[in-house]
């Protein structure tokens, strides 16, 4: 494996902003890249050298069955990434690939099945699941745990209510949440490494 750069700055508010937002992202913090995608259900030396999204892409097109995907894995502001290519399923697996005290952030597209959906595991337990632009659906041992926020920021009244105008266009409504799940967590992630550059991969079997 390549040797993951780890740089500050950045933010996840422009994956709303892609025409074709497809893939699972997945954060951890207290694991290396390596170790986040092994977790995944990565298999060692799978992906010799770093590749781009274009590859990844063609790399599960090429895979023999529809249960294989391919992660991209960095690392920015103190958490481990990984970009999932394919159907991925890394959402049921969030509370074991937070086992053991590490924290994981999911954020899933979901492009055949909306809402895109938030989800946020600690320590081996599904803490929190939020529609993302219908957050009156909360699910987890801790449903409420960025109610505060949601209220603060406008998305939705004390009661649970939702409480942003109907006529406002869907992505201004996502990035709301998405702004909030990006300041509380303190998550970034790099659109020009994850665009344009090479980074470790692993194919998930």
């Amino acid at each position: 494996m390549g040797r993951v750069s780890v740089v500050d700055g950045g933010g996840i508010q422009w994956l709303v902003d892609q025409d074709d937002w497809r893939h699972c992202v997945v954060f951890a913090r207290g694991i290396t890249p390596e170790e986040l995608g092994l977790r995944m259900g990565g298999v060692p030396g799978s992906v010799v050298s770093p590749i781009t999204g274009t590859e990844a892409w063609d790399m599960v097109l090429d895979l023999a069955t529809d249960d294989d995907d391919v992660v991209r894995v960095g690392a920015r502001g103190g958490w481990s990434f990984a970009v999932e290519y394919g159907l991925g399923d890394s959402g049921e697996k969030l509370a074991d690939v937070s086992r053991n005290g590490v924290e994981v952030v999911h954020l899933n597209p979901s492009v055949d099945h909306p809402p895109a959906m938030f989800s946020y595991a600690r320590d081996g337990v599904d803490v929190c699941r939020i529609g993302i632009g219908e957050e009156v659906w909360r699910w987890g041992d801790q449903p409420d745990l960025l109610l505060p926020e949601l209220v603060a920021a406008g998305v939705l009244h004390p009661d649970g209510e939702y409480a942003r105008p109907d006529s406002e266009s869907y992505r201004d409504r996502d990035r709301h949440t998405l702004a909030l799940i990006e300041t509380r967590f303190g998550l970034s992630l790099p659109r020009n490494e994850v665009e344009n550059e090479r980074l470790p991969a692993f194919i998930i079997g």
